[in-house]
């Protein structure tokens, strides 16, 4: 299963997975709204999936603000998608994962280790992602359920030209981490085998 598989890292990602041979359950905005906790729950309930091999939370936006003129619905929404979507969806498909020996990847971003100006509800919300992660790995040590945390630093996506036009500076996707090296990356952690795991994997340009 793969969150934000509508574009970027996420549909580069499931278009690899199915041209393997894997059969993708593709999460985009038109399956469920990820803004919508409870609608994300029920989905999550209500999927019929006896094993999930893996569940890669992918999905992600981004509102560059400063404290000083933060807009609380932006600040909702950027919390809503970017971790607590992941956190309520988790949850009902822990059974299906722990029945595979499943892998919970959590796609972050640099800025869920350092936080920037303009950056706090970003950064609050992806430093939250990792605490969340921690914690869900110390949950299911001993379950076959691995846990990782991908920490990509800026990469040419949708999402990156629009924090561009954001900082109001020209966008130029060849200074930036292609999206192919980070589903090279997801899917070397997915494809491990399993006497061994990797906590945490960190991207950065060269």
């Amino acid at each position: 299963m793969v969150t934000g598989a509508g574009s970027g890292i996420g549909a580069d990602l499931a278009a690899r997975l199915e041209a393997r041979g894997d059969r993708v359950v593709r999460v985009t905005r038109d399956v469920v709204d990820l803004a919508d906790a409870d609608a994300v729950r029920r989905w999550a309930e209500a999927l019929d999936e006896p094993r999930l091999d893996s569940l890669v939370h992918m999905a992600g936006t981004v509102e560059l603000e400063t404290v000083a003129d933060l807009d609380v619905s932006s600040w909702r929404r950027q919390i809503e998608v970017n971790l607590t979507a992941p956190a309520v969806m988790t949850g009902p498909l822990l059974p299906a994962l722990r029945a595979a020996g499943g892998t919970v990847v959590f796609v972050n971003s640099s800025a869920g280790l350092v936080a920037n100006a303009e950056w706090s509800a970003y950064a609050a919300s992806k430093f939250g992602l990792r605490a969340l992660a921690d914690a869900l790995r110390a949950e299911e040590a001993g379950s076959g359920v691995r846990v990782t945390t991908i920490f990509p630093s800026r990469t040419a996506t949708p999402m990156q030209e629009k924090v561009h036009e954001q900082e109001g500076r020209t966008y130029d996707a060849t200074r930036w981490i292609q999206p192919g090296t980070v589903t090279d990356s997801i899917l070397h952690v997915l494809d491990l085998p399993p006497d061994a795991s990797v906590p945490e994997l960190t991207i950065r340009p060269r």
